[in-house]
């Protein structure tokens, strides 16, 4: 009897013993699970003035690049990736909260439309019908208007996976801001593993209307520790848009040769940028359009290459879209307080917009923005980071 109840004691420990390794077993898989690092994070990025509130989601790739991107805007709100040293900085312009964006934001980051770039007068015409839009930056029309998508809030879907995207949707509603036709906006950003944020812009419409949209991030690849004219830029164009006094193209296509716009070999940003030359003059530095040696229209060419010798990185541009804005920040006058406390004083950043030419609407002769029902808008850009080999 006593070796029985010994026995049974024996069986009891031994079930006993089974069910707490295999308990522990299980706290163990469902730790790492919940551990595992997240390639998109939601989180808020603060309230509108209208009460709506605003969220950031974060992108993270294999290699540990960073992109954060707002539903306001569809902007771009931080980039980190790292220097030749290995050290992580924000490369982006931009602010810390929503309501900055939304208080006094010169596009920091934002996806543009419908139409980037300016149309003069804010005027054009479509199959012998007028149209009058904003002269929000007078006397022309600038970026989509007083509320373009920089200032909506976009419908987001985001997709985690081995190279994460966020889908964002937004219907721009018939005569919004002047312009004809019930557009549904569709714009994704993806960061792939090769370090390149690769935005995919698609547009539909009911009637015809006109459609150039693009991405308006600054940047500073050096982090923001001096301003943009030591960075090294290179343009694959022969030709750009001179522009009149009011930042319109002139007549035809200007030749490079032979100006401060003849960025064919890398050169400095800063070493023609106060040459006395009447285009400078007109855009205070560079704010044109410079016209791809595109193959074929529509197909992915590589437009661009920025440099910074301090910090050893890159960001090379390759886009379907005809023209490139290079925009040196003229504007910034140190008035607006960034993020980290930092103040944007004249040329703390650059653009790089990919895009159709600035006035299409009104020029023949450059390539056409009109969309029509059936056909889809359609355009891509990527901006991959590096370090310089």
């Amino acid at each position: 009897m006593a070796n029985n109840m010994k026995n049974k004691n024996i069986s009891i420990f031994i079930v006993l013993l089974v069910t707490i390794m295999n308990s522990c077993k299980e706290k163990t898989v469902s730790t790492v699970e919940v551990a595992k690092p997240l390639d998109i994070v939601k989180t808020d990025f603060g309230r509108l003035s209208d009460g709506q509130m605003s969220f950031l989601y974060t992108l993270t790739n294999k290699n540990g690049i960073k992109v954060s991107i707002t539903d306001y805007g569809g902007i771009i709100v931080s980039v980190w990736t790292p220097d030749k040293n290995g050290i992580m900085a924000d490369v982006v312009l931009g602010y810390d909260s929503v309501r900055l964006y939304e208080k006094n934001n010169p596009y920091f980051g934002a996806i543009i439309g419908r139409y980037g770039n300016r149309i003069a007068k804010g005027k054009f015409s479509l199959y012998g019908k007028s149209y009058q839009l904003a002269t929000n930056n007078a006397p022309n029309h600038l970026h989509g208007g007083n509320k373009g998508y920089d200032k909506v809030v976009w419908n987001v879907r985001a997709v985690d996976g081995e190279e994460p995207s966020l889908v964002m949707t937004y219907l721009s509603k018939d005569m919004e801001e002047g312009y004809p036709g019930n557009v549904q906006n569709k714009v994704t950003y993806t960061l792939t593993n090769d370090n390149a944020i690769k935005i995919d812009f698609e547009a539909t419409t009911d009637v015809p209307t006109i459609v150039n949209m693009c991405n308006h991030s600054y940047f500073n690849l050096n982090g923001g520790k001096s301003d943009i004219l030591n960075h090294s830029l290179q343009i694959f164009a022969d030709k750009y848009c001179a522009v009149d006094e009011n930042l319109i193209p002139l007549p035809g296509l200007a030749e490079v040769s032979d100006t401060p716009f003849d960025f064919r070999s890398i050169k400095n940003i800063g070493s023609d940028i106060d040459k006395d030359d009447t285009q400078l003059k007109n855009g205070l530095g560079y704010d044109h359009c410079w016209v791809h040696n595109q193959d074929a229209p529509s197909t992915m060419t590589l437009a661009a290459i920025l440099q910074d010798s301090l910090s050893g990185r890159t960001l090379t541009v390759e886009t379907t879209e005809p023209g490139i804005q290079f925009y040196s920040g003229n504007f910034l006058d140190g008035t607006i307080t960034g993020k980290y406390g930092v103040k944007y004083n004249k040329r703390s950043g650059l653009c790089l917009e990919t895009q159709h030419f600035p006035d299409s609407p009104n020029r023949s002769d450059f390539p056409s923005t009109i969309v029509k029902p059936g056909k889809n808008y359609l355009s891509t850009t990527t901006y991959k980071f590096g370090l310089i080999q």
